[in-house]
């Protein structure tokens, strides 16, 4: 007898097929949830390390440019990657690698000293070799005065994302709403590259000594001239941020995502559109 026959007469005469003849269907395999979240993971990280990564302004020391409240993407790969591109700045790539320099009058996000770690964001003004100098609220690059054009006021709907710099410039408007008037000007850089700055009088960064930027590092300005604490203050935690090293850059702002004046509430909904700025979302920067 074959093994087929001793396998009908021990099950009392009822064939059975050999294994591989059954008519049983295999277990289809299926991602646990486990297996889904480590992918979804996986995919969000690759993506925020590697191309665009979301950023928050959290004050207006980049007004008139940028809003406390707006919320952007930042390109990473312009200036190369280094462990400051990954999450949570994990010390897994020596060095920089791909590293390129910033072009002057780049929106960057960096690394402020001397901790190192908290994100800030600013104009790249001076380049490596560059003499920088603020004389009677003039830049001056390389003992050039940057071109400053006066021109129309920043006009800002008081919010709780805007207090108007203390109050010192708020307008009540005939219509019983209050708004910033911010007096605005043009600067455009020996490229041509122009942007406006705010600019609200006399104060003592107008007038700074002239700073050689040394290789490997940058002068970064805030466009809130007289709100910033920016490369004319030394590298004090919470303070200024001196002469930042290239090898602290983030990545390069590229375009608006989302903005909000603040006054949207969890519990309302419909405060969600409202205190939505719509007309910014989506712009280059």
């Amino acid at each position: 007898m074959n093994q087929t026959t001793l396998n009908a007469d021990a099950t009392g005469g009822q064939p059975i097929e050999p294994a591989s003849l059954t008519s049983a269907k295999p277990e289809k395999k299926e991602d646990s949830f486990w297996v889904f979240l480590l992918k979804l993971v996986a995919v969000v990280a690759i993506f925020r390390s590697f191309f665009f990564s979301p950023f928050n302004i959290p004050s207006e020391s980049m007004l008139p440019g940028l809003e406390n409240g707006d919320y952007l993407l930042a390109a990473k790969w312009p200036y190369g990657y280094s462990s400051y591109s990954l999450p949570f700045g994990l010390p897994l790539i020596p060095g920089r690698i791909l590293a390129h320099q910033p072009k002057r009058g780049d929106v960057v996000i960096f690394k402020a000293p001397p901790a190192n770690d908290s994100d800030y964001i600013k104009r790249v003004i001076g380049l490596p070799g560059d003499q920088i100098q603020m004389i009677g609220g003039v830049l001056q690059i390389n003992g050039k005065p940057v071109p400053k054009v006066r021109v129309e006021d920043l006009v800002q709907q008081v919010s709780p994302n805007t207090d108007c710099f203390g109050g010192q410039f708020m307008v009540t408007e005939t219509s019983g709403a209050k708004t910033c008037h911010y007096p605005r000007f043009r600067e455009t850089l020996p490229e041509g590259k122009s942007y406006y700055v705010l600019d609200f009088g006399a104060r003592e960064q107008d007038n700074t000594a002239p700073v050689v930027v040394p290789q490997g590092a940058l002068f970064l300005m805030g466009d809130n001239r007289d709100n910033s604490m920016d490369s004319r203050f030394p590298a004090v935690e919470g303070g200024g941020v001196g002469l930042v090293p290239q090898a602290n850059l983030v990545g390069r702002a590229t375009v608006m995502m989302f903005s909000t004046d603040g006054s949207s509430a969890w519990l309302k909904p419909w405060t969600w559109f409202t205190a939505a700025r719509w007309n910014r979302i989506g712009t280059a920067l």
